[in-house]
């Protein structure tokens, strides 16, 4: 029994090499599991496909974590405590409110690049959970600090007036938002391009600049 319970741990820890399995820590199982999340939903995913899909034991999974919700909560946490941290920087409360803005929002797409399929699995949550509820809730807090600042750029006279702040934070997210879509890391379109072209577009619009 000594020896079968030394063999699950091992296998736990990301295997011993046998089997053609492949040593995995929790960052590897949390890729893993996130990408299975965004392809079959989170409801779906059972941890014996998370086992599958890392070629080892349910017991192995269950050595990380204690179960999808922990893995769910893990990838949420990193996504959220991506943008969540703009916030703090020195450029988005520094300075005008217009550059704070163009700050954030930068820092928004970065974030969405460099962690595509975590962001991916917010976006997709249909708060059917309450770590899903949670989550939401931490987004719309979020949302609702943008808003913020696109109201003082308004006042300041920096942004037009004729929309309300709620319309334009909604629809520069849903720009934003809209690149899990549509963008492939590693192709012509560098993540720094493509934060350009994103306030390019929202402060400028699509006229051709004067000379």
């Amino acid at each position: 029994m000594k020896q079968a319970a030394s063999a699950d741990v091992a296998g736990a820890r990301g295997g011993n090499g046998r089997n053609g399995r492949a040593a995995y820590d929790l960052s590897a199982v949390l890729d893993i599991a996130v990408g299975a999340f965004n392809d079959y939903g989170y409801d779906a995913t059972s941890m014996g496909l998370l086992a599958e899909r890392l070629g080892t034991s349910k017991s192995a999974v269950y050595y990380h974590v204690s179960g999808k919700e922990d893995l769910l909560r893990l990838a949420l946490e990193r996504a959220l405590g991506g943008l969540e941290g703009i916030l703090t920087l020195p450029g988005a409360i520094e300075g005008a409110a217009e550059d704070r803005l163009r700050f954030v929002l930068r820092g928004a797409v970065a974030v969405l690049v460099d962690d595509l399929p975590y962001v991916t699995l917010l976006l997709r949550l249909r708060g059917n959970t309450e770590i899903e509820r949670s989550a939401l809730a931490r987004r719309r807090a979020f949302d609702h600090e943008v808003s913020q600042l696109v109201d003082r750029a308004r006042a300041d006279g920096s942004l037009r007036t004729d929309v309300d702040s709620g319309t334009i934070t909604r629809l520069l997210f849903g720009m934003i938002n809209s690149i899990v879509e549509w963008y492939k890391p590693g192709g012509t379109l560098t993540p720094a391009q493509l934060a350009d072209h994103v306030i390019s577009v929202a402060f400028d619009g699509l006229h051709r600049p004067t000379a």
